[in-house]
């Protein structure tokens, strides 16, 4: 079956996590035309021929039995990633080591030689949660995984910055004192907010199984486990005054895999940020705990926000299957 390339076709998105790859097919209004999802193998070449397979089952649902039109791929992935180069490295869950994958080209070569754009999962996620939840308003999407860090979208346009380190607020250090970052530095808000760090101080279990037992724990009274919710909900309400008095945005969605406590969250860190500014007029004008909001649990945002890539205002071609940033 053809594969047509070019700007009438479908933009596809895929987002690619350590256990599963999700797949949305786009229209040009940006309706939801197909999903797919497949489970993640290990390995570059299997990564890269999965992400195919991912394509090739949108492309099938849209055009049955008929020629494909794709416009675009744009992919979200976790570890370091040159969006300019469409490379990664370091995706340590799917089997990538330190060396650059030139993942725009290799997945370009399996999907027609069209442009393909690639950037870090929590920047396409800020994407697709700006489209879905607050389409033309300034919004930022703190992610509370394993590590912290934030995407974020101003005037429409997602903020990568000089070195695409834009939102890496997990790596601000409040403690000079404080435990040893991954980063080399000491007392950064990736030590004491993220999930990594709630699972830390209540062990049970893996990262999104422990958030869940403490907030049961601390719902049914148990005094241990309500220290723990508040003190961590603390740190996360610090994490948000860090975005809101940095860009200001109008939404801040909690996202990653704590996310999935759900209203719980939004309550404990809603009350941390109220609790925070009682004594100052100022915060309390800000009113950030209204802002706040959980990312759906029932849409594919990050790969609609992946395939909003390759129409975004800052992606420029590179070169044949390429896309980046000027």
């Amino acid at each position: 079956m053809a594969v047509l390339t070019g700007p009438a076709g479908v933009r596809v998105g895929l987002d690619i996590g350590g256990t599963k790859i999700d797949g949305v097919a786009l229209g040009a209004a940006g309706d939801v035309l197909a999903t797919s999802r497949r489970p993640s193998p290990s390995g570059v070449g299997d990564v890269v021929e999965a992400a195919g397979r991912v394509v090739a089952d949108l492309l099938d649902q849209v055009a049955p039995g008929g020629p494909r039109a794709l416009a675009s791929v744009g992919i979200g992935i976790p570890g370091l990633v040159d969006p300019r180069t469409g490379t990664v490295r370091s995706a340590v869950n799917l089997g990538f080591g330190h060396e650059q994958v030139p993942l725009a080209a290799l997945v370009s070569a399996v999907t027609g030689h069209v442009g393909v754009s690639v950037e870090n999962d929590v920047k396409a996620t800020a994407l697709g949660a700006s489209a879905l939840l607050a389409p033309g308003q300034d919004l930022a999407l703190l992610s509370l995984g394993t590590g912290l860090a934030a995407g974020i979208v101003l005037d429409g346009r997602l903020l990568r910055g000089g070195s695409a380190a834009a939102g890496e607020v997990g790596h601000l250090a409040v403690d000079p004192a404080g435990a040893l970052c991954a980063c080399g530095q000491r007392g950064c808000l990736e030590t004491i907010a993220s999930g990594a760090a709630l699972q830390r101080a209540w062990p049970h279990g893996g990262e999104g199984r422990s958030a869940q037992h403490l907030f049961a724990a601390a719902a049914a009274g148990e005094r241990a486990a309500v220290q723990v919710r508040d003190r961590w909900a603390a740190a996360v309400a610090l994490t948000v005054r860090t975005l809101a008095l940095t860009c200001d945005p109008a939404r801040i969605v909690l996202a990653g895999g704590v996310a999935g406590v759900g209203r719980p969250l939004l309550d404990a860190v809603g009350g941390a940020l109220r609790a925070q500014a009682a004594g100052s007029a100022f915060l309390r004008g800000l009113a950030l705990d209204e802002r706040l909001s959980l990312l759906p649990g029932d849409r594919p945002v990050a790969a609609i926000g992946a395939a909003d890539l390759a129409g975004h205002d800052l992606v420029r071609p590179l070169g044949p299957g390429l896309h980046g940033v000027p």
